[in-house]
């Protein structure tokens, strides 16, 4: 019997990902912190993947079953939009723990499980490579720090026969993106050094994510990526044309345009004087 391991397998793409290995014959650990439904196949684990403790109580589950892993795959993530300099500090660290330090701590865990030739997949963002964009820079910000992450890690497993791959997927029809509005629409009410134009950053935020595809078309795509004979690094699947053309400017023009987009829609209104503080 072959077995993987899924994180974030309660979310649309951890289901659709568990569902089409199981299709395929493989028994899927499905670790998540919020317990799932357990299909024929699918081995539920209730796992804080930022608890080392709970990590370490899934690895004892895991070895109970199997002392051989497949592969893992790495699906568990949160977004957040927000102001850099207005976040709270615990908002901060969070994020990271979650997109970061997660990823970690199932790879540190369950590395001993991961045999010649098995394969380690994880899913960053299309923006990883990118340079942020305003308030959503947090969220870009973990994911291009889980890029390069993963490409150390693929440095160090190749030596041990492992595989070490990250797609970089573009917006996905998830519960994530009705958070993100979510979000979107809490950050303009209460940032109080950035009143923007909520509109046209709306209209930003929905332009990037308009061209939405089935989780399904992810879970199909890292099959396809944990069945190659020699991987590449990253793979890419549904990129935004406007993201690509944006971050072909020179950086001058990015600001400038990013600035008359997002300046306030009222011409009377006076930018807001914040003092200097000198010493």
């Amino acid at each position: 019997m072959k077995y993987i391991l899924v994180t974030g397998a309660n979310g649309g793409m951890g289901r659709a990902t568990a569902d089409l290995f199981v299709k395929r014959g493989f028994r899927v650990f499905a670790l998540d912190k919020t317990p799932c439904s357990a299909p024929t196949g699918v081995i539920p684990l209730q796992t804080d993947i930022t608890d080392t403790e709970s990590v370490d109580a899934a690895f004892s589950q895991v070895c109970k079953e199997t002392d051989e892993l497949c592969g893992i795959i790495h699906l568990a993530g949160m977004y957040m939009l927000d102001s850099l300099v207005e976040m709270a500090p615990s908002d901060f660290e969070k994020i990271f723990r979650v997109n970061l330090g997660g990823v970690f701590l199932i790879n540190r865990a369950f590395r001993p499980l991961l045999k010649n030739g098995s394969s380690v997949i994880i899913v960053t963002s299309e923006l990883a490579p990118r340079d942020p964009l305003p308030f959503t820079g947090i969220y870009g910000i973990t994911k291009t720090a889980l890029d390069k992450y993963a490409y150390s890690l693929r440095m160090e497993l190749q030596l041990s026969g492992i595989n070490v791959s990250v797609l970089r997927a573009g917006a996905v029809d998830t519960g994530m993106l009705d958070e993100s509005t979510k979000q979107l629409d809490s950050f303009c009410k209460k940032t109080v050094r950035y009143k923007v134009n909520a509109g046209r950053f709306r209209r930003i935020v929905d332009s990037f994510e308009a061209r939405k595809i089935p989780s399904a078309k992810i879970a199909e795509k890292l099959f396809r990526i944990f069945s190659a004979k020699k991987p590449k690094f990253a793979y890419s699947l549904n990129r935004n044309a406007l993201l690509i053309l944006f971050d072909a400017l020179p950086s001058r023009m990015r600001f400038y345009i990013i600035r008359k987009i997002l300046g306030s829609s009222d011409k009377n209104q006076k930018q807001r004087s914040i003092p200097n503080n000198k010493c």
